[in-house]
């Protein structure tokens, strides 16, 4: 008895894995070499924050031993709890405050039926393309001249207004038209049936943008906090400028004054401090991270 030959299709079903192009291994350094870039002084500043004075001195990359004191000892040389407790209260207080306005004026831009809506638009558009700095000088006059806070008289004269007061430094940088832009982007992208409906029943314009659309654009909202946290807790140029107290001043503020004067620096102390400091924020967006991410992947340019 003879056994029948299988037919051969002549194709191999395999294939081998194509090798890496040039293009790709150069599109991989580079991103190493950037990875390496932003990590290797993060990592600098937590190894330093381990060492002695000494071992900083002769620029050891790994300390001798680590020395967990310095963190306590940091703590003990500056108000550092001082100046967290001002960074919390300010970063909170501003994000309350950017997430009432900036999504009530992103309502507004999105689906409120209000006149010149296309106009407003595009004036929160051009002040995206304004730099802070240019506004500093102002917003100071404005901010030293509020009627009736400071000493001021009716009209703004006599005192020092909101400076060195936490309304100055809470509401001057709550409302920023990036985050409006990113709320009305938001609403945009609901269907107008909602609102209408809602109109209808007889829902009150508030009623709808609180109860019916705000709701709905979590991710928005996270992704808007995120970005208002971090940039009230690393703000610096602003409190330098309204605050003369060291019971107001941030975090940042504090660690710069901490190391004012540079023949006096104690680099594990500093390098403590700046580590703390950097903490709260990355634990902020490892929790914060997938609805930042969604957030971000849904802005889009809409209508």
């Amino acid at each position: 008895m003879t056994s029948a030959a299988l037919p051969s299709t002549g194709t191999s079903v395999s294939r081998r894995p194509s090798s890496l192009r040039p293009g790709r291994i150069a599109l991989y350094v580079v991103l190493i070499v950037g990875a390496l870039l932003m990590i290797v002084p993060f990592l600098w500043m937590l190894l330093t924050s381990f060492k002695s004075d000494l071992e900083v001195q002769q620029f050891n990359w790994l300390p001798g031993e680590l020395r967990w004191h310095n963190f306590v000892e940091a703590m003990q040389s500056a108000p550092f709890l001082r100046y967290f407790r001002n960074s919390l209260f300010i970063a909170v207080g501003e994000t309350a405050f950017t997430l009432v306005v900036c999504t009530m004026a992103g309502y507004a831009l999105a689906k409120a039926p209000i006149r010149g809506g296309k106009s407003l638009l595009n004036y929160f558009i051009v002040l995206l393309l304004v730099p802070f700095q240019i506004i500093l000088v102002p917003l100071f006059m404005i901010v030293k001249s509020i009627p009736l806070f400071g000493g001021n008289n009716i009209i703004g004269h006599g005192g020092i207004g909101w400076l060195n007061s936490w309304w100055g430094l809470i509401i001057p940088l709550g409302a920023a038209p990036l985050f409006t832009f990113l709320a009305r982007q938001f609403y945009v992208s609901l269907p107008d049936e909602l609102a209408q409906a809602a109109r209808v029943d007889g829902l009150s314009e508030f009623g709808i943008f609180l109860r019916i659309m705000t709701p709905l654009i979590k991710p928005a909202l996270i992704t808007i906090a995120v970005f208002q946290i971090e940039a009230a807790w690393n703000g610096f140029l602003w409190p330098l400028m309204i605050t003369t107290s060291d019971e107001m001043r941030p975090l940042q503020l504090g660690l710069a004054i901490f190391s004012q004067n540079p023949a006096e620096i104690q680099w594990p102390y500093l390098m403590a401090g700046t580590a703390l400091a950097t903490l709260p924020m990355i634990v902020l967006f490892v929790f914060a991270q997938k609805r930042f991410v969604e957030g971000m992947a849904n802005v889009g340019i809409k209508g």
